[in-house]
């Protein structure tokens, strides 16, 4: 492997670190790197790659949240503490509606909507969705304040928009944190469930990937993922700490116009025949 290989790699972590937990959909950042800079392996590798590489982003969500995710505490004694349970059966119903739905329509989906055109139109509506429902949202009271204080039903309601983020371009903590805010959930509440709910279902979104391409690697393909992870773990703990600092004083506004900006040039570039 050559270091103009060794570069893309590293670059390609730096975008899934940074783009997994802002807003403005990691696969479809990932997608448009790769038309311009692409990985010299093979179509089925690199599918994979886009998808694995996320197993850094959530060690660095597990990393950053440990104390909240893990119900254990060992002192004196064991102690087990019950909202944090509590907390991940919350997440197991939020999961459900994208489990289900995509392993009946995960392939059909990536085949048919896996483009350009696609992302560039999620990417602007969703960008469109998110000015308007913070303009919306304006000057209302959530009526969740906190992560404890999200309910069963509040969470399956997440995870229904959780499936929206099938679609490549929309940003599954996009859609997620769109639809906490609609039902009245806080930002930094709703930014929290996000990295919660990101834990399972990236896992296994990885473990469909890794059993449909097998784990026969090559040296060079090893050295892909591992580096790919690596970096993305790195650069995904400094994104998380931003966006949850970045969210205790301001809106989503920004990243909806970032999203319509770029979307706009995705959609030149596709008319130019660039893309």
């Amino acid at each position: 492997m050559n270091l103009i290989e060794i570069l893309k790699i590293i670059f390609l972590g730096i975008v899934e670190g940074i783009t997994e937990w802002l807003p403005i959909s990691s696969t479809g950042h990932m997608l448009l790197v790769d038309e311009f800079i692409p990985l010299n392996m093979s179509e089925a590798f690199k599918e994979m790659f886009f998808v694995v590489i996320q197993l850094g982003a959530i060690l660095a969500v597990v990393a950053v949240f440990w104390k909240k995710m893990f119900p254990f505490r060992f002192q004196e004694k064991p102690v087990i503490q019950k909202d944090i349970f509590s907390m991940w059966f919350k997440v197991v119903v939020a999961c459900i509606p994208s489990a289900v739905l995509g392993l009946l329509f995960d392939d059909f989906l990536e085949a048919h909507f896996g483009n350009a055109p696609t992302i560039a139109a999620m990417l602007i509506l969703y960008g469109i969705a998110f000015i308007a429902v913070e303009k919306w949202n304006r000057g209302r009271t959530p009526k969740v304040k906190t992560l404890e204080e999200i309910s069963y039903k509040t969470a399956f309601v997440i995870g229904l928009f959780q499936v929206l983020a099938m679609i490549p371009g929309t940003s599954r903590s996009g859609a997620t944190i769109v639809g906490a805010l609609l039902i009245g959930v806080s930002r930094t509440a709703a930014a929290e469930f996000t990295f919660f709910l990101a834990v399972p279902t990236m896992l296994g979104a990885s473990l469909v990937k890794l059993l449909k391409f097998g784990f026969a690697f090559t040296a060079a393909e090893l050295i892909t993922l591992v580096l790919g992870m690596a970096v993305a773990f790195t650069v995904s703990v400094l994104a998380i700490r931003f966006l949850m600092n970045y969210v205790r004083k301001h809106d989503f506004q920004a990243f909806g116009w970032y999203r319509i900006a770029l979307g706009a040039l995705v959609l030149l570039l596709c008319l130019t025949g660039i893309l």
